[in-house]
């Protein structure tokens, strides 16, 4: 259940850095903002092929 957390944490990083970046008007910010968002989408979606795999072939290899 860590990664998941750590995931959705990284995730609201993301949104917030990109929050500041729009208030601030710093394209950097708001660049590494949606970089943070996109790397934690990617690694949700894969805790959810994952579960799938797992309610799918039962245990965890």
């Amino acid at each position: 259940m860590s990664d998941k957390f750590e995931n959705k944490a990284e995730e609201l990083k993301g949104r917030a850095k990109e929050g500041l970046g729009e208030a601030t008007d710093n394209d950097e910010w708001k660049t590494e903002g949606r970089a943070e968002q996109g790397k934690s989408e990617l690694k949700q979606a894969a805790e959810k092929v994952k579960d799938a795999a797992k309610d799918a072939f039962g245990k965890e290899r």
